[in-house]
């Protein structure tokens, strides 16, 4: 009790604006570093992170909440290179079953750009699968992590949230429908072939009358996505010739710097001949620089405008997301409650202990005077004595337990270290 406890701290979509996200954001492929040097700081036992286009997350392990608050807090700004009073703003923290309902929430969709979507459930079993790889996921946080992801596959079975736009991806393309009219006789250019572009390609290839065209920082990668999907590939340095007649431009890669400038995007739109473009970065970073968005024809959409696109489109009633906040809900409380029972668990053993071996002391005093008693008479007196001892201990066991998920509980338990001396 009062032991080990999840610490959260974070940004999101919710709280911190686009260019800070930016910033912050931990690709994959530099996790496991981060992932080393957070469980190096002092007081923080085990670490995930959770680092998507809309979030970065620390999850830790941690016995002493102020201490080991500074030294991640304090880590997330050198790495964004923004100074602390800069960030502070935009930055929440969680502790203890606060930390778990967020996490529950989160994976089940409910913090999400767009509600119930189902790439989040995989982002989580990621981050938390590389966690375990690096060896800062242990005994605390892994259990964690395994129920969480059960969470959300459970809100996912039970309601009906995710229908119609199941992913970031889905609503970056439902967003360039809207805005062209539809995709039928349209040419569609996709960059990117990971997890967001590829779901992008994936989600227009069967559009009828749609000419998907893909683009990626890896021939490889472009070829086979465009294999699969019936599509054809271009070489990354052959897409601007390809803007220059596409009526689309739908982009989502893991680059670490614009893929394409304001000066390349400029050739692009004086080779359309004043034919307007529609561009939809959802990479973070950009792919795109943002200033391109001022150049006469072209239209810039980002990870905001598939935000407010997606809270006006998403068609979830509130009894939906009512029923899927209360499954978040019950779980994270039962998980309060198996977590408390868990820390009680060693203390109420001790009691148990001392008692019965305060009886079994009596018993070995009074041995010469129980000499007399044949073998029944004396397993007769040890019931007796036995049954005494369990109807005593049972009341405070059970009145503990039952305070185990509440703040009463250190009371009871301190009551009982000092009288048993424990």
């Amino acid at each position: 009790m009062g032991g080990v406890s999840v610490l959260l701290i974070g940004l999101s979509h919710r709280s911190a604006p686009l260019e800070l996200l930016e910033r912050i954001s931990a690709p994959h492929g530099v996790l496991p570093k981060t992932l080393a040097r957070l469980s190096e700081l002092p007081n923080v036992d085990e670490t995930v992170v959770l680092s998507t286009c809309n979030r970065l997350e620390v999850y830790a392990s941690a016995e002493k909440f102020h201490s080991a608050y500074e030294h991640i807090f304090d880590h997330l700004a050198e790495q964004a290179s923004v100074a602390t009073a800069d960030m502070s703003g935009s930055v929440y923290s969680l502790y203890g079953s606060d930390a778990v309902s967020h996490l529950y929430a989160v994976v089940s969709g409910l913090d999400s750009v767009v509600l119930g979507e189902a790439e989040i459930q995989g982002q989580v079993k990621r981050a938390w699968q590389t966690a375990e790889a690096a060896g800062t996921a242990g005994a605390n946080l892994s259990p964690l992590f395994r129920r969480a992801l059960g969470v959300g596959r459970r809100v996912r079975a039970e309601t009906q949230l995710g229908r119609l736009l199941a992913s970031v991806s889905e609503a970056a393309v439902a967003l360039a429908s809207d805005h062209l009219g539809g995709f039928a006789g349209r040419r569609i250019a996709v960059l990117g072939a990971g997890e967001m572009g590829g779901g992008m390609a994936k989600a227009i290839a069967p559009i009828r009358g749609a000419e998907l065209v893909l683009a990626s920082r890896s021939w490889q990668r472009a070829q086979e996505l465009a294999r699969m999907l019936g599509a054809r590939a271009v070489h990354l340095d052959e897409l601007a010739a390809e803007l220059a007649v596409a009526d689309a431009l739908l982009t989502s890669t893991a680059a670490s710097s614009l893929v394409m400038d304001f000066d390349e995007l400029e050739k692009v739109m004086a080779e359309r001949g004043g034919r307007d473009l529609l561009v939809v970065d959802i990479a973070v970073p950009r792919d795109v620089d943002p200033a391109a968005g001022a150049l006469d024809g072209l239209r810039l959409c980002d990870m905001s405008d598939v935000r407010s696109f997606a809270a006006a489109n998403g068609g979830h009633s509130e009894a939906e997301i009512r029923q899927a906040w209360a499954i978040v809900t019950a779980e994270a409380q039962r998980h309060s409650e198996q977590a408390a029972e868990r820390d009680v668990a060693p203390l109420i053993s001790e009691f148990r202990r001392r008692i019965c071996d305060i009886s079994q002391a009596e018993f070995d005093r009074f041995d010469t005077r129980l000499a007399s008693l044949d073998a029944e008479q004396r397993r007769t007196v040890e019931a007796l004595v036995h049954g005494i001892v369990n109807k005593v201990l049972h009341e405070p066991t059970v009145r503990l337990k039952e305070a185990a998920p509440d703040e009463g509980s250190e009371h009871l338990a301190g009551a009982l270290r000092k009288l048993f001396d424990i």
